[in-house]
């Protein structure tokens, strides 16, 4: 088959995203516009805001992204644009803007789902990776444990009852006084500290995840005592969520016999979940993959990896094609 280069686009919440990738494994350019210091201000994402802004620079964005790729648009195969899962207004804007290039260059569009895309992300960190994996997703909007089949079929082993680990995150960071984005502030808060603090966990009968009992703990026990080490608090905190996460990865393990376990979104750049689940891959003889830190993020080069994925698969969207903020995996 023929070289494929993918246009990808990316708006599913706060990062205005274009990349141009080779054949679903070669990154050609990826231009990435954070607003996090926009919404660190309110604490989280505010979604008119973050709509209004990737309206602002998406075009600036896509030219950025093509000079980078040195290439033009009469040269790209193919658009692909995150459908959902996500905000519905800033999905929207990714949404009408790829279907304003396609309808203007007579390329073909593609929907991509925003979990698919995490997942091929790693991809692209490893250009020798192919499904069949289990693969754990975990961010500030999802906590999916999938047996990833191929490139187009997909399996919810489990999934949050209650908050995305992320949330968890944000919310825990909040109370403890370190603001937003919690994740990254924890992190680094915690390696000042250790998992000294008792907390409970939940281990349900099946796969899913539920992360809100903990995030609630960590609050009222900071609530009662003030005077709490943070560092100490958030290390515990970062402890407990791991061993939810790796309980879950081992049972799938064993369950499906499987010998490669795969993390994607924001929160597998977290370097205690990283060394946790090293020593995990260890003892217990598993291939564990990360994708590179600029490929946990929301990005537009997982988007157009899945693109090419879904667009050799023969799958196209027309001019009707509208962002679904609850779209489903499977």
């Amino acid at each position: 088959m023929e070289d494929q280069t993918i246009l990808g686009i990316e708006s599913s919440c706060d990062e205005t995203s274009v990349a141009v990738v080779k054949n679903g494994r070669k990154v050609l350019s990826n231009v990435i516009n954070s607003q996090i210091k926009i919404h660190e201000e309110y604490g989280g994402v505010v979604p008119e805001i973050a709509s209004r802004c990737h309206v602002e620079v998406i075009n600036q964005i896509m030219k950025q992204a093509l000079k980078e790729a040195n290439l033009s648009l009469e040269q790209i195969d193919a658009i692909a644009v995150t459908q959902g899962p996500g905000l519905v207004g800033a999905l929207l804007v990714g949404v009408s803007y790829a279907k304003a290039l396609s309808f203007a260059t007579g390329k073909p569009l593609i929907a991509v789902n925003h979990i698919a895309g995490h997942i091929a992300g790693d991809f692209l960190t490893y250009p020798d990776l192919e499904p069949p994996f289990l693969c754990l997703i975990i961010s500030g909007g999802h906590s999916h444990l999938v047996n990833v089949k191929s490139y187009q079929e997909y399996e919810i082993l489990g999934k949050t009852r209650d908050d995305a680990i992320g949330e968890a995150f944000d919310k825990v960071a909040r109370v403890v006084g370190l603001g937003y984005p919690g994740g990254p502030k924890i992190d680094n808060l915690a390696k000042q500290g250790a998992p000294n603090i008792p907390l409970p966990l939940t281990h349900l009968d099946n796969f899913d995840f539920s992360f809100s009992g903990i995030k609630t703990a960590v609050i009222n026990l900071h609530h009662k005592n003030p005077d709490v080490n943070p560092a100490d608090l958030c290390a515990s905190f970062e402890n407990a969520v791991t061993q939810m996460l790796l309980t879950n990865v081992e049972k799938a393990i064993q369950q499906y016999r499987a010998d490669k376990i795969v993390l994607a979104g924001g929160v597998s750049r977290n370097s205690y979940i990283r060394n946790e689940f090293d020593k995990f891959s260890k003892s217990k003889n598993v291939k564990v993959y990360y994708p590179e830190p600029i490929l946990c993020t929301d990005n537009a080069a997982m988007i157009a990896a899945q693109g090419y994925y879904d667009f050799i698969a023969g799958k196209r969207a027309d001019l009707h094609l509208n962002a679904v903020p609850n779209l489903k995996l499977t």
